[in-house]
């Protein structure tokens, strides 16, 4: 009764270290604000996915068994928001950043993984492919919310200040544009990945 830690740790980093949509929208944060400012919401963002895992921890799969309408009615209303996110991201241009209007905060970055599709997935593994039978709920759920808050520590800075360091590089000039579609293009291909690659919620 326990879970693979080590496993989970090396699946886990492969998802949180791959480009996603929570990534995604760290770089695009770091490249528009900077990283310094965009630090309050890589927080949000990285103890937002608690709001995940522990409903899911315990029970939420069971209810999503017993309501399936619902919750693929949910699946699309995230997949929905995630390409709207991914449309921002495509038409975002790193230019001055004097007189922007104020960096994400944290609050906004609470509500990036709850809509996460990537995130479900990651976290619903993690409960059926590395959590042996009859482990305690409150056991299993600590290990993997713990686990991943170690991983989202290190890896959501790094994209972070990778935005930040691109923008810097490329702010003005004719690749900037083609990079920011990049950007959106890989944030909807790892949704449709996780969408048709298996099932979520």
């Amino acid at each position: 009764m326990s879970v693979a830690i080590g496993g989970f740790l090396v699946f886990g980093a492969s998802q949180v270290g791959t480009p996603g949509p929570a990534n995604m929208v760290l770089m695009s944060a770091g490249a528009r604000y900077g990283f310094r400012s965009a630090l309050p919401f890589v927080c949000g963002v990285v103890l937002g996915k608690q709001l995940i895992i522990w409903p899911i921890g315990f029970g939420l799969m069971e209810l999503a068994q017993i309501y399936p309408f619902a919750f693929q009615i949910l699946k699309w209303v995230c997949v929905a928001y995630i390409f709207w996110l991914a449309w921002k991201i495509a038409n975002l241009r790193f230019g001055s950043r004097e007189g922007l209007s104020r960096a994400p905060g944290f609050w906004d970055g609470l509500a990036v993984h709850p809509v996460n599709p990537k995130a479900w997935a990651m976290i619903v593994t993690g409960f059926t492919s590395f959590t042996s039978p009859g482990t305690p709920a409150f056991t299993a759920t600590a290990t993997i919310a713990g686990c991943l808050l170690l991983l989202q520590i290190v890896l959501h800075p790094i994209w972070t200040y990778a935005g930040d360091w691109i923008a810097r590089k490329l702010a003005g000039s004719a690749a900037e544009k083609y990079l920011m579609w990049t950007l959106s293009v890989a944030t909807v291909a790892s949704v449709m990945f996780v969408i048709f690659g298996g099932e979520v919620l």
